[in-house]
């Protein structure tokens, strides 16, 4: 069997703004009119829209670099970038933070941010035909200047194998991708106790990253094949809304108290990510959603061995997912999105797998993505019962109704 890199899981930055207060590197706020579909945009994704997604520009003052894409779109790259640098809001935007702040205002290193982009942008073009081969992750790795020579400990220390992302055909010699999943859904039931599931509801806690913002309780509401919605209180913390993700299988939206948007429709990659998020919930239809199944090499995670399928999602979004050699249970799913600057990774941890009417469900998983992290934990899950679809509709008419 072939040799497995090494996963572990941790951070080396500390984001003061993760999950909270997204960051706008190269602009400042204001309200627009809904503009023309983000060139990210999954085709045929926006019809059932009743409107065209918000374009940077007509959210934000000040755009120069990234005219053109969805506000969506453009708070992924932010993501790019605070990761590569291991910067917060305030490292590029005067008195982030605050009630004082200044979005629009340019700094030097705004300045600097614009040209970075284009400089990338030129680099792709030039060598690569138009590829993101480099990114702000290529030379920062989280540092706000790239190191430029060699560690000696480095060179003859135990070395990081880092995969690639996006890998083209199975690993001669390994098992079938459709082996895989096989042994994956019988583990948690099998196809035809799967079948019967047709929606679920769920409750409990969770804890943003670093504790910001505090804990919440979570409630969850699913529907086959293609609806979900995450909605977290904040109890403890009187006057502050909720946190919301929904999608209800054609249109998704986001609410995030304490952000520079703070509701807005998804379009383009998170529009994909929604989309399979909400599919990956109902997990018979695996090798449905996702296509050109391959198997990658083996994995580690928390010192277990993993097996690793990858496959292609809506538009341009693939995903990797990792399972657990002993027990076959999905313990990982890391999506890839795109955006202007590189790749958008969201990573899904699962664990605590319990039975709840013959099929076994995670009663604990993280959800990470560039800009933060909330670790659910479950304390109740029920199958089967019915769900108003506003549930799965637009915030502020789901927290009128709800």
């Amino acid at each position: 069997m072939a040799k497995g890199f090494i996963m572990k899981v941790g951070s080396a930055r500390i984001l003061a703004c993760a999950s909270a207060v997204a960051v706008i590197a190269l602009a400042g706020v204001t309200r627009g009119a809904a503009g023309a579909r983000s060139p990210h945009s999954a085709e045929g994704d926006q019809a059932g829209s009743t409107t065209a997604p918000l374009l940077a520009e007509q959210a934000f003052k000040n755009i120069q670099a990234l005219k053109g894409i969805s506000a969506a779109d453009f708070m992924g790259t932010m993501g790019i970038m605070t990761a590569a640098l291991g910067f917060d809001c305030s490292e590029c935007h005067i008195a982030a933070g605050t009630d004082k702040v200044d979005w629009a205002a340019d700094t030097p290193r705004k300045v600097i941010a614009r040209r970075m982009v284009n400089m990338v942008t030129a680099i792709n073009q030039n060598n690569f035909a138009g590829r993101q081969l480099v990114t702000c992750w290529t030379c920062h790795r989280g540092r706000d200047k790239p190191v430029v020579t060699p560690s000696i400990d480095l060179i003859y220390g135990m070395p990081t194998l880092e995969p690639d992302d996006l890998v083209m055909a199975s690993v001669p010699g390994l098992p079938k991708p459709d082996e895989i999943i096989d042994k994956y859904i019988q583990a948690i039931g099998g196809a035809q106790q799967l079948a019967n599931v047709t929606s679920f509801t769920a409750t409990g806690t969770s804890i943003g990253f670093g504790g910001f913002g505090g804990g919440g309780a979570v409630q969850i509401y699913a529907k086959a094949p293609d609806q979900r919605s995450t909605i977290i209180e904040f109890k403890d913390a009187p006057g502050r809304d909720a946190s919301i993700r929904s999608y209800d299988g054609k249109i998704g939206w986001t609410k995030t108290p304490l952000t520079v948007l703070g509701e807005y429709q998804l379009s383009g990659t998170e529009l994909d990510g929604a989309r399979l998020d909400a599919q990956m919930a109902f997990p018979s239809q695996i090798k449905r959603v996702l296509t050109n199944l391959r198997t990658l090499q083996p994995a580690t995670i928390n010192d277990r061995e993993v097996d690793v399928v990858q496959g292609n999602g809506p538009g341009r979004l693939f995903a990797t997912l990792y399972f657990d050699k002993q027990t076959a249970l999905l313990t990982r799913m890391i999506r890839y999105g795109s955006s202007p600057i590189g790749r958008l990774p969201t990573q899904v941890d699962y664990a605590d797998y319990r039975e709840i009417n013959g099929v076994r469900m995670p009663f604990r998983f993280t959800f990470a993505w560039l800009d933060g992290r909330d670790a659910f934990q479950l304390n109740d899950v029920r199958v089967n019962v019915p769900i108003d679809a506003a549930k799965f509709g637009r915030p502020t008419s789901l927290e009128t109704r709800r």
